[in-house]
């Protein structure tokens, strides 16, 4: 073995914190020891070429998951909001919610349930707030910095639409100005609880998800037409500084199609301050030239993750194991079209999501936020049965909570890579090792570092003249911290 001290070449290893979470059983574990081995990846990092800057990183708060929390002992509720939201856990920066009901609530509902109220007059976020609203209020007090706000409706009430039905259909054009209300009431009305909205979606999955459960169809055009005609003015007139994300479903070809529409149309472009966008395309792509397209599209535009979730699985109960094998499979095993079957083969849940969050920020991604934080062992409550997995799994009924490998995994991000980052630049020999950098707002500059071999990897990481030996461990995640002036190195 070498120790963190003695196997340096340089000073650069007395200011390091290296963590890691592996198949082996580290959970976030910090590092302090290496087993001896040849020095194999050649890692330099490049802070003087800057990328994007970092909006945040985070997940979801749902009405299944509120829910679950409050079926849970005191104890156990804190345990997880802290995991999330304090200081000595992931630090989650960014997070999104549902407006009105979605897949992940226990039953249908909206805020505006009275037929023919045009005026809103009877609008109410009463629903939310037995479960959301005291989740948000509870996170908003353990996070030290705080965090940001998307909402998403997933459709408009029932009586606003061409199909009368919570799943499926359009909202008809009458209700386009109404619909915009909506949203502005909503800004409100969460204000009043003392909870400031960061930015809305348009509308999750206009394109659909076949009528399964909540949704509501939209063209690009249709979209453009309500955000630059409806939506925009009215935030705008209510005064409402609120950002607006267009598109929000999968990162494949469409959002090309999309991202074209959005910013080739001047009078939407002015209200459209980035494109939402989902991860179910693929289980094994990020969609690199999808996500190129999109940030030269519009440079000065966010780009943010908005859901992605181990889908179309009941989680496994007490069983790391599984969420480092290669055993998991997506709606797409049964539902893809032939031509897309290849984009979904089996794949390993850690994997998925640090390949997955590198490749995005690699590709100018500015914020990623992962969908249910909380779930139980069926992987709901879902009232349309749509079961998912989620990075912490309870059994409210025994009071028991599991922290799955997922957590610790999304955690090596959310917890060092802290909103008001920029992206650095750096080399790497090692076409197997996936690598990603940013400097933080307090200048330590974290590196996170991939490795899906079985085989443990010798790095050699530089930064300026200064450098270090250590090592990765095989189907290893590992954060790299370093506490330094980059100024002076």
């Amino acid at each position: 073995m070498i120790t963190l001290m003695s196997g340096c070449t340089g000073s650069l290893m007395n200011r390091a914190e290296i963590y890691e979470t592996s198949e082996g059983g580290h959970q976030l574990t910090r590092l302090t020891e290496f087993p001896g081995t040849e020095v194999r990846a050649a890692i330099s990092l490049l802070p003087e070429e800057e990328f994007q800057t970092m909006t945040g990183i985070g997940g979801s708060f749902t009405e299944a998951s509120a829910s679950l929390l409050n079926r849970l002992s005191p104890a156990n509720r804190s345990k997880i909001l802290e995991a999330y939201f304090g200081e000595s856990g992931a630090r989650y920066s960014l997070t999104r919610t549902h407006m009105n009901s979605c897949d992940f609530s226990l039953g249908n509902y909206s805020y505006a349930p009275v037929e023919g109220d045009t005026a809103l007059t009877h609008f109410s976020v009463e629903e939310d707030m037995g479960d959301i609203i005291p989740m948000i209020k509870e996170a908003m007090a353990l996070s030290a910095e705080g965090f940001k706000i998307i909402a998403s409706p997933w459709t408009a009430p029932p009586w606003m639409k061409d199909n009368h039905d919570w799943r499926g259909g359009k909202l008809l054009p009458p209700y386009y100005p109404v619909w915009a209300l909506f949203f502005s009431k909503y800004l409100e009305a969460y204000r009043q609880q003392g909870i400031d909205i960061w930015a809305f979606t348009v509308e999750n999955e206009p394109l659909g998800n076949d009528s399964n459960w909540e949704s509501m169809l939209f063209t690009p055009q249709e979209m453009n037409d309500f955000v630059k005609n409806h939506l925009g003015p009215r935030l705008r007139s209510d005064g409402h500084k609120v950002k607006i994300l267009g598109y929000d479903q999968n990162r494949e070809e469409e959002m090309v199609t999309w991202v074209n529409a959005m910013y080739d149309d001047p009078e939407a472009a002015q209200f459209y301050d980035g494109t939402a966008f989902h991860w179910y395309g693929s289980t094994v792509s990020y969609f690199p030239e999808v996500l190129g397209h999109a940030a030269q599209k519009a440079p000065g535009k966010q780009l943010i993750h908005t859901e992605g979730c181990i889908d179309a699985q009941v989680p496994r109960w007490q069983d790391d194991a599984w969420y480092w094998a290669e055993e998991a499979t997506d709606w797409g095993k049964d539902w893809a079209p032939p031509e897309k079957k290849h984009l979904h083969p089996p794949y390993v849940p850690v994997f998925r999501y640090a390949r997955d969050m590198i490749g995005c920020f690699n590709h100018g991604v500015h914020g990623y936020v992962d969908w249910n934080m909380v779930l139980d062992r069926q992987g709901g409550p879902n009232w349309a049965k749509n079961w998912c997995n989620a990075p912490v799994i309870v059994d409210p009924d025994k009071d028991e909570v599991y922290f799955t490998p997922l957590y610790y995994t999304l955690a090596h991000f959310s917890r060092f890579i802290r909103p008001g980052a920029v992206r650095i630049g750096w080399q790497n020999n090692d076409s197997d090792l996936m690598v990603t950098a940013f400097r933080n707002p307090d200048g330590t500059i974290a590196a996170l570092l991939f490795n899906p071999g079985r085989e443990t990897k010798g790095v050699h990481l530089s930064l300026g003249s200064k450098s270090m030996d250590f090592t990765i461990s095989g189907k290893a995640l590992q954060t790299v911290l370093l506490q330094t002036d980059h100024k002076r190195l």
